[in-house]
């Protein structure tokens, strides 16, 4: 029974059209998430180890429960207001078909995360930049992101298509929804960091500092990366622009001024 459940939900790589027409006519057992949901753990679990683990064990073994529990949350935050609006706009596919669908793009997520991490053990091995490091896991999920979703919308364009128990519009919606989807993931991500672990900063669990977000993270890495921040802060020591300075002759100025209206007063 095992096998048959883990088989299932390895059909969408195996055999794309018999996966097609098994979530189409709702061919597929109950069991099946329950399949497609232990490998998303496995295979998140796994990535995770490899994220953290360029800060330590600890930090490899609490990455690799975060991040199956960001797949797992976000999931379950944006399912049901995707399964309701589909229902509004008329979609025949239940709620077992619907839920096997969008599994099928998180196990494909997840399968191609994994196959990246020999890469990502590489890089660490041979290199010591925690803000490339960061930019390549990025680079990675959303590469992985594309193909799984994509696997979501060939699911729902045939039910449109062929079975006609799919709204066209419903696609679109599917898109706006991707989207959401995306934003969540990316909030929680913030919320539950770190996953990678600054080697410079002491093991956290849940970071403490809630500044900034998760887009000025990202830049931020980038402008690390290529230099940018560096560069601007030898312009300001050039020039004796520190932000130290600057305040420093601000207070001055205000002082003198207060001295010079007591004198004149």
């Amino acid at each position: 029974m095992i096998k048959n459940v883990f088989s299932d939900a390895f059909e969408v790589f195996q055999n794309r059209e018999v996966y097609l027409k098994k979530v189409g006519q709702n061919e597929y057992p109950t069991s099946t998430i329950l399949g497609q949901v232990l490998l998303i753990a496995i295979f998140t679990f796994c990535y995770g180890l490899i994220m953290g683990s360029y800060n330590g064990l600890f930090q490899a073994l609490t990455s690799g429960l975060k991040l199956w529990g960001l797949f797992l949350l976000t999931l379950l935050i944006c399912f049901p207001s995707f399964y309701i609006v589909q229902i509004v706009l008329g979609s025949k596919i239940g709620i077992k078909q619907l839920l096997i669908i969008l599994l099928s793009g998180l196990v494909m997520v997840s399968t191609i995360m994994l196959a990246f991490g020999p890469i990502v053990i590489f890089f660490q091995l041979t290199g010591d930049n925690y803000n490339f490091i960061q930019l390549l896991h990025v680079g990675i999920m959303i590469f992985a992101g594309i193909f799984g979703m994509n696997v979501v919308l060939d699911a729902l364009k045939d039910a449109c298509m062929n079975l006609e128990v799919y709204p066209k519009i419903g696609l679109t919606v599917f898109q706006v929804w991707v989207v959401i989807f995306a934003f969540v993931g990316l909030q929680l991500s913030w919320n539950l960091r770190p996953f990678v672990g600054n080697k410079e900063m002491p093991f956290e669990l849940f970071r403490q500092n809630t500044q900034g977000n998760v887009y000025s993270a990202i830049f931020g890495s980038i402008g690390k990366l290529i230099g940018v921040e560096e560069g601007v802060e030898r312009v300001q020591n050039k020039f004796g622009m520190k932000k130290e300075s600057v305040s420093s002759v601000q207070s001055m100025d205000s002082t003198h001024i207060i001295r010079e209206d007591t004198i004149n007063e």
